[in-house]
């Protein structure tokens, strides 16, 4: 080996011999408290707006306060909690402006993610892809006949995220489950806020049907429209419940 590759290794392997990486586990307490805060934010059981109370969460976690406050901190982080001095962490709320800012970014990444999917169309499982989408659509429809506005939330959730899984991008995947648990409290607003469930539906089919059809235009017409669509619907109700 040269001396050169020889400093090399050293370097790749003296940060571990000489213990400044140590093991770890698997999911530290704070990471667990966190996915579990952050699913009761995207489920709505953490309203916006509410107040944490450490000393209740610590006790229904069984915690002691100092993983409870990390956790929280990463959430602050991510923007989903809002610390006000002297009062304390809040569950955040999205404003219009935000909500926008949101929708600008999920039309850049699910239009990135389903126009590679139509670019990598020779590949075995871009159908597959196609039909996880038609068959979300079709889970949509049930829930839209049965008036199940709940399962019809799901369902739509489901397709955008399986739009982006579908892509193959570890990347877009990453950018987009940053986005997810906003998207989970904007899709919950959203029930009820359609004249008509099926509309809902229509709007995903016509994404899945671009694809298929692998129309890049199409494909992003559909997208663009679906998140206008959507976007149009929460300011809409926003203002509405300001005013009731």
């Amino acid at each position: 080996m040269s001396t050169t590759a020889a400093r090399s290794a050293d370097r790749l392997t003296g940060a571990t011999s000489s213990g400044r990486f140590t093991p770890v586990n698997k999911e530290s307490t704070a990471s667990l408290i966190t996915r579990q805060l952050r699913e009761g934010i995207m489920d709505g059981s953490l309203p916006a707006g509410s107040q944490l109370s450490e000393a209740r969460l610590s006790a229904a976690f069984g915690v002691s306060r100092g993983p409870l406050r990390e956790a929280m901190q990463r959430l602050v982080q991510e923007g989903l909690l809002r610390a006000e001095p002297n009062r304390g962490l809040f569950v955040k709320e999205l404003d219009a402006e935000e909500i926008r800012d949101l929708y600008v970014a999920r039309t850049a990444v699910e239009s990135a993610a389903a126009l590679k999917i139509v670019r990598d169309a020779a590949m075995e499982t871009t159908p597959r892809a196609v039909a996880l989408l038609r068959e979300t659509c079709t889970a949509m429809r049930r829930a839209a006949t049965a008036g199940d506005l709940s399962a019809l939330s799901d369902a739509d959730f489901d397709f955008h995220e399986e739009l982006v899984t579908a892509s193959g991008s570890a990347r877009l995947r990453r950018m987009h489950e940053t986005l997810m648990v906003e998207t989970r409290m904007c899709l919950t607003a959203l029930e009820g806020t359609y004249y008509d469930p099926e509309d809902q539906v229509d709007e995903h089919r016509r994404i899945a049907d671009a694809i298929a059809d692998g129309d890049e235009a199409a494909v992003l017409g559909a997208i663009d429209d679906h998140m206008h669509q959507a976007l149009e619907r929460l300011i809409r109700g926003g203002e509405a419940d300001t005013r009731g």
